[in-house]
């Protein structure tokens, strides 16, 4: 395995292997992996010649500055897990000297509105953070393809929408949630609840199936309220934010329309740790 800590001595090895059929998968995370980092690794392995992981807590991306304190970093951990998946892969460990060379601030972008909605209403600035640090990354590893994971829905949009107005040369691919045996989204904020409040947090997804089903029958208000009443009889549980969206604009859903794709997505804070988790309402 190999392990860069700066854009220079990345690209100076990307070059030297680089030939016709040469293609690079990338997944970028901030660490603390799981099986739904590996299932992305797992995923360009299969399509890519090469395969590259960012492991970088961008700071730039955290409104809360005890979230990134806290934010979980397990980096000889996640060493060994992408072992289990693959010696071939190229780590790219940089720090935030290398990536934004003395000037840690974000871009402004605009992505026609769907940074407004839902996370962008919660977490100002959070998406010019994300694009910032993704327009950056795709510039060192200029990747073939690009691996992002369902769960982030909205960010996953934003990224799509980067790339169509920077006009990046790079292919997104949209993976599916990986989640844990009792239904719970898979991400690295879960280390930081205690075993019990992981156990309780399946009530997250379960609430989810229920609007879903709800959903065919009844108004995105009526299952909006639903899930309210729901949260309000948990007192372990704080709800932030319950929403019904288009897929394609993000835009709250009023009335529904038989030419739309919906989906619900959730945010909860569970003893101050912050989750969220989405579903389609196809």
């Amino acid at each position: 395995m190999l392990i860069f800590n700066n854009k220079a001595d990345l690209n100076k090895y990307l070059q030297s292997i680089f030939n016709a059929n040469f293609t690079i998968g990338f997944v970028p995370t901030m660490g603390a992996l799981h099986n739904g980092h590996l299932s992305l690794l797992e995923k360009s392995i299969e399509n890519n010649t090469h395969t590259v992981i960012s492991i970088f807590v961008n700071p730039t991306q955290f409104n809360n500055p005890e979230d990134l304190k806290k934010y979980p970093r397990t980096f000889e951990n996640d060493l060994e897990k992408i072992k289990t998946v693959s010696d071939k892969i190229i780590v790219y460990a940089p720090t935030v000297e290398d990536i934004y060379e003395g000037d840690t601030a974000s871009q402004r972008y605009n992505f026609d509105g769907l940074e407004n909605q839902m996370e962008g209403k919660f977490r100002p600035g959070h998406f010019d953070g994300v694009a910032t640090v993704v327009k950056k990354l795709f510039k060192i590893i200029t990747p073939t393809n690009a691996y992002f994971g369902e769960k982030d829905f909205q960010q996953l949009q934003i990224v799509k929408k980067l790339v169509e107005k920077e006009k990046i040369p790079v292919s997104i691919i949209e993976c599916p949630i990986y989640r844990e045996a009792n239904g719970l989204a898979m991400s690295s904020r879960n280390e930081r609840l205690s075993a019990k409040e992981r156990e309780n947090a399946s009530v997250i997804f379960e609430t989810l199936k229920q609007a879903k089903t709800l959903f065919e029958t009844n108004s995105a208000k009526n299952v909006t309220d639903f899930v309210s009443k729901e949260f309000k009889k948990l007192p372990d549980f704080e709800l932030e934010y319950f929403e019904i969206a288009e897929e394609e604009t993000l835009l709250t859903c009023i009335t529904k329309s038989e030419n739309k794709n919906y989906r619900a997505f959730i945010a909860v804070f569970v003893n101050k740790i912050r989750l969220i988790d989405t579903i389609s309402l196809k």
